[in-house]
C-alpha cells in the first residue's frame, strides 16, 4: 500500500479552467504566475536560484527532485526568485557529501511554495500544446471557482517590468567568488562592468576566472555612471520577463554602443536587440532547459546549450547591418547577433550555465579578446 500523505493538499488551476491536485511538501498559501516547464535532469538548485524565473511557477519534467540536496557553493543568486515549484516526486533524504540542507528546508527558508504529486508529464504536454499559461498554486483547495477568477485577473508577464524585482540596488565588487564592498582603485587588469538585470553568479565567476576585475551595477544605472568607472568592457546580464518595459536599460545600452565592447546574455541579448532598433515577441512556451541545439553560423558547428527565456528578438526587425551569428535548430529563432563596428555581440542562451553544456564557453574568451583588441 502507498504511504498515506500527511502534507496538506495543494491545487494548481490554469487560466483555461483545468486543475491538477498535489501536496504541499514545502510552504503554504497561494501564488500566481506564468506556468512553464524546465527539461533539465540535474541542476535544480541553480534553477531555483536563477533570478530569470521571477514571476513564474516552474514545473520540473525530471520526475525525482531533491535527491542530492542543496549546498552553499551552487547558488546562482542570494535567494529563490520563482513564485512556485512543482515536481512529480520530492525526495526528502538527500545523499550527497556536499549537501547542507534539503530542498524542502531551502524553499521554506525563502517563503516559497513547493508542490509534488502532480502529474508533471500531463501538465508539460498541456503547456507544449496550449503554450505557457497563467496559473495559481494554492493550499486553499476548496474554492476552485475563486482560484480560477483570481488567476484570470492576473495580468501575466507581457508588459510587466520584472527586472525591477531582482538584481542589486547599489554597486558592488565581485571578488574571490563573493560580493564585496566596492572600492575603486588603479586598474591592474581588464575591468568589466556588469549591468545587473538579474545576473547569475556564474557569469561573475567566469569573468573573474578570466582574470577580470568585476564591478556590478544596478539595472537603472546611467551610461555616464558606468563610463565613469573606466570599464574595458560591459556585460549585459540575464534577467526575467518581458524586455520591452525595461526602457531604462535600453536607453543606457544605446548610449554605450560603440564606446566600449559589449557582451549580452539572454535578457541582455534582447535588450541589445531593442537598443539597435529591433523588436521582441513572446514565445509559445519558451526555452527552459539544458539541451537546446544552437547552430553557430560562422563555424557551422552545433552547440548544445542551456536556455531560460520566454521572449525572443525578431531577426526580421533588426537593422540590415546586423550579423546573425546563431540560430536555434528546434524552432529557427534568433540565438545570437553581432555588430562588429560597434564592438557588440550577444547570445540568447547561457554560455556560463552550471551545471550545463560547456559548448559555448568560448564566448567569454571572445569577449576577453574583444576587450584586449579595443585597448590595443
Amino acid at each position: 500500500m502507498p504511504l498515506k500523505r500527511t502534507d496538506p493538499p495543494a491545487l494548481l488551476v490554469l487560466e483555461d479552467g483545468s486543475s491538477y491536485q498535489g501536496y504541499a511538501f514545502a510552504g503554504e498559501g497561494e501564488v500566481v504566475g506564468e506556468v512553464v516547464f524546465n527539461t533539465g535532469m540535474a541542476g535544480y538548485q541553480e534553477v531555483l536560484t536563477d533570478p530569470s524565473y521571477k514571476g513564474q511557477i516552474l514545473v520540473m519534467t525530471y520526475p525525482l527532485i531533491g535527491n542530492y540536496g542543496v549546498n552553499d557553493a551552487d547558488m546562482e543568486s542570494e535567494g529563490i526568485h520563482l513564485e512556485g515549484y512543482i515536481v512529480k516526486e520530492y525526495q526528502d533524504q538527500p545523499s550527497n557529501w556536499r549537501s547542507r540542507r534539503t530542498v524542502k528546508d531551502f524553499l521554506k527558508a525563502h517563503g516559497k511554495l513547493g508542490v509534488d504529486g502532480i502529474d508533471t508529464r500531463s501538465l508539460t504536454k498541456k503547456i507544449r500544446t496550449a503554450g505557457a499559461m497563467r496559473g495559481i498554486l494554492s493550499t486553499r483547495v476548496d474554492d476552485r471557482a475563486g482560484l480560477l477568477e483570481r488567476v484570470r485577473a492576473y495580468p501575466g508577464l507581457v508588459g510587466q517590468d520584472m527586472v525591477a524585482h531582482v538584481g542589486c540596488t547599489s554597486p558592488y565588487l565581485w571578488k574571490d567568488g563573493r560580493i564585496q564592498t566596492l572600492k575603486i582603485g588603479p586598474k591592474d587588469r581588464l575591468r568589466v562592468v556588469v549591468l545587473d538585470c538579474g545576473v547569475k553568479y556564474n557569469i561573475l565567476r567566469r569573468l573573474e576566472a578570466l582574470g577580470c576585475e568585476v564591478i556590478v551595477m544596478p539595472a537603472r544605472s546611467a551610461a555616464a555612471d558606468i563610463l565613469a568607472l573606466q570599464p574595458d568592457g560591459i556585460m549585459l546580464s540575464n534577467g526575467p520577463g518581458d524586455p520591452e518595459p525595461v526602457t531604462y536599460a535600453v536607453q543606457t545600452i544605446r548610449a554605450l554602443l560603440g564606446r566600449k565592447p559589449i557582451f549580452g546574455i539572454c535578457l541582455g541579448h534582447q535588450l541589445l536587440g531593442l537598443a539597435v532598433g529591433g523588436k521582441t515577441a513572446k514565445l509559445k512556451f519558451g526555452h527552459h532547459g539544458v539541451n537546446q541545439p544552437v547552430k553557430n553560423l560562422a563555424t557551422g558547428r552545433i552547440e548544445i546549450s542551456s536556455q531560460n527565456h520566454g521572449f525572443v528578438v525578431l531577426s526580421e526587425t533588426l537593422p540590415k547591418d546586423t550579423v546573425v551569428t546563431h540560430i536555434n535548430l528546434n524552432d529557427g529563432t534568433l540565438e545570437g547577433l553581432a555588430y562588429p563596428g560597434l564592438k557588440a555581440f550577444s547570445v540568447q542562451y547561457h554560455p556560463e550555465a552550471s551545471p550545463g553544456p560547456l559548448d559555448a564557453g568560448y564566448l567569454f574568451e571572445d569577449f576577453l579578446k574583444l576587450m584586449q583588441a579595443h585597448n590595443g
